[in-house]
Order: structure tokens, then sequence, then C-alpha cells
């Protein structure tokens, strides 16, 4: 029996995808995050989500230990525990909107999470992962293409997915389709645009998507999931004993630059973030840099 809820529910991820363009990633996890809510509220209607039922599943969802840390008994942390307060808000600010009675968005507080840390890796690190594929194999051709076009452009992993075979390596700028639908222009290097011309003189198929499965005859385009793979896997070849994703190479990119001298609102832009104070972490990283370079090189006596 479809509810009130679900309905409400439905029409809110109908409005997030055609009228504010959010990407589908987004609106799948929104569903996640208030089908879970509304489950274990028992919401059948607006009016059902109080103040008591909210405090109910936050105390639930503080308690919940995670898959991955069975062992060791963690529990979901405060930053995921947001994720479903901040679709909650979302929610009733559409409710709101549309003249529908609920509690107010403003009367769910997020909680405080601690100064979020990077993961990243040293220079070394990060140049035995581009040396990792060796082969003259396709393979190896495709896997040192997708690791020096994530350091060159700091693509988001969706963004690289998106990428066809038809790219114009006669340029050094890529229009680039991101989050929210919102288009920005990224730069390739010279040596990325080598080793794509590369891989792509190897490819023997007529696949659309730049980015291809090797060994299957019907050449599907590589997903999040497979590059994720990839890049942990030639991390495990290089010997790098931390976990390195290709978001790993997006911070290595942006911190790169900010390193090198570049200014936080030219990196914003290159990343694609709506608010600069996302860019802002990685000024703590540079801090940490300037602070051991002053302490090396600047004499107190």
């Amino acid at each position: 029996m479809i509810t009130e809820i679900d309905k409400l529910k439905r029409e809110f991820l109908e409005y997030l995808e055609i009228e504010k363009g959010s990407a589908l990633r987004t609106v799948e996890n929104y569903e996640h995050y208030l089908t879970r809510f509304f489950e274990f509220g028992k919401i059948k209607n607006a009016k059902d989500i109080t103040d008591s039922s909210v405090r109910e599943f936050r105390l639930w969802l503080n308690r919940q230990i995670t898959g991955n840390n069975r062992k060791t008994g963690e529990t979901v942390s405060k930053k995921t525990q947001n994720y479903y307060m901040i679709a909650l808000r979302v929610f009733l600010k559409y409710l709101t909107k549309r003249g529908i009675k609920c509690i107010s968005a403003e009367q769910i507080e997020l909680a405080k999470v601690g100064e979020r840390s990077l993961d990243l890796i040293t220079h070394l690190e990060l140049k035995r992962l581009l040396d990792s594929p060796k082969e003259n194999t396709l393979k190896d051709l495709r896997d040192k293409a997708i690791l020096e076009l994530l350091f060159s452009t700091g693509l988001r992993v969706s963004e690289l997915c998106s990428l066809t075979s038809d790219i114009d390596l006669r340029s050094d700028e890529l229009s680039i389709r991101g989050k929210g639908g919102k288009i920005r222009v990224v730069f390739i290097s010279d040596e990325a645009k080598k080793y794509v011309r590369n891989y792509l003189s190897a490819r023997k198929d007529m696949g659309d998507a730049l980015f291809v499965q090797v060994g299957d005859k019907n050449t599907p385009p590589l997903t999040r999931r497979s590059i994720e793979r990839i890049v942990k896997q030639h991390a495990i070849k290089a010997g790098i004993s931390k976990k390195v994703t290709p978001h790993v190479m997006r911070h290595m990119f942006a911190t790169d630059l900010l390193g090198n001298g570049a200014d936080l609102r030219s990196v914003q832009i290159m990343l694609g973030h709506a608010n600069i104070g996302t860019t802002q972490i990685y000024t703590h990283v540079t801090d940490k840099a300037l602070r051991e370079t002053h302490k090396k090189f600047h004499s107190t006596k």
C-alpha cells in the first residue's frame, strides 16, 4: 500500500533530478537515507515526522555497528549520520515550499564532527604509483592513462567514467559536466595526453567510452568501482600500504597546485567545488608543509 509519505518522497526525488539537476547518485543516496528513516519511524505522512521520531532515529543510528566494523565494534560515523539528517532537512524544506505542514528543517541540527583529515600519499609514493603500469599490454596502457589523467586533471571518478573515446587531445582543455550538471574546464598535461594517445592507438574496438574493460568482446565502459579497483591494485603493486583511491589522486592534484603557489580560488574552480569552504581543507596540508620548511631551513639562533 502506497502511503502519503511514499508519494511525497517520490515527488521530492523527481524534483531533485529534474528541477534541481542533482546527479542520479545523489538522488539514489537521498532515497536510501529517507527510506531508512521512514521505515524505522513507521512514518506514513508528513505530520509523523516529529522531534521525537527524529531523536529516536538518531539514537538508533548512533548505536549501529557498520558492516565493515563488526570485529572492532565501531559505530556509524558522525559524518555518515549527518548525511541522513541533511537529506531529511532538504526534504522538509521541500515540503515547506509546497505548503505542506511539517516541522521546520532548522529544528534538525547536525552532529559536530572532528576536523576532516585528508588521505594523502607522499610524492615518492605518487611517482611509484604512476610508474606501476609498466607492460606494453592494452591493460597497462589503459591503467597508465587513467592514473596520469586523474593526477593531471583532478577529475572525480564519475567524471572520468563519463569521458568518451573521441576526446580531443589537440587541446589542453576538457569540458566536464560535474556535480549538479555544472560545466567546468579542466586542463590536461602533455604527459597525460601522451599516455591517453598510446592507449587509444592500441585499442581495436569501437566503444564510445574512453576507458573500457579489456579482454571483453562487448567492451563495456569501466564503472566507478572498476577504476577504484585499478587504482588500489597499482597502489599495492607499488608497495604503498595506505589506502589509495581515485579521490586520493584528486587530493594530490589540489595539494600539488597549492604547494606550488596556486591561489585557493583557482583550485576551487578546477576542482568544481561550489563552496570555497570545501577547498579550504587543502590549506591545512600546505600550512603544515610550510611549518616543516620553516623548522628545517629557518635558524632561530
